[in-house]
């Protein structure tokens, strides 16, 4: 398996192959919260920021998984949920925004290679991310990575309810 980094300059060279490795995790999804359109949206709003970074797993010429974000702006969170006291002493938090494999290569350690490869050398104190809450084994695997956590989100009408959970990077 090859990680593959990639930054804003290079979003329209690999937005396809995020797009693609979406519909593949969300094949089974029938609302339109998970649709290829919605994410195609999210994919476009992250990827502007100046330090947005990604990782691709390929196993050969195939994207087998992904894993995006940026950091936060100066005072900002994620939408529809308040602020932790975390956020209080910093400015610096990075979003994991996305982290997905395709089912096929699931149960390998994949996930926790691009979520490290992302996070590698990040000089942010926090890094945040949220977990659908109706998937709670999710939510256990990132509580052993060191997530817990702070707050739940429904950010959009059609979104589930996530759980926000935040990781310390630095002291």
């Amino acid at each position: 398996m090859e990680l593959e980094r990639y930054g804003k300059p290079q979003v329209g060279s690999v937005r396809g192959v995020l797009l693609d490795v979406h519909s593949a995790c969300y094949a089974e999804e029938t609302d339109s919260f998970h649709s290829r359109e919605s994410f195609s949206g999210f994919v476009d709003r992250w990827s502007v920021n100046d330090e947005w970074s990604c990782i691709v797993a390929y196993e050969g010429p195939e994207a087998i998984g992904l894993a995006y974000g940026a950091p936060f702006s100066r005072g900002a969170w994620w939408r529809g949920s308040d602020t932790p006291r975390e956020m209080a002493a910093t400015d610096r938090a990075f979003a994991l925004s996305e982290l997905m494999v395709i089912p096929t290569w699931r149960k390998r350690g994949i996930s926790l290679r691009l979520h490290d490869a992302l996070l590698y050398g990040r000089d942010e104190e926090l890094v945040t991310l949220f977990v659908d809450s109706s998937h709670p084994r999710v939510q256990a695997l990132y509580e052993t990575w060191g997530y817990r956590k702070v707050s739940e989100s429904k950010p959009y009408d059609d979104s589930p309810t996530f759980a926000v959970m935040v990781k310390r990077l630095q002291p």
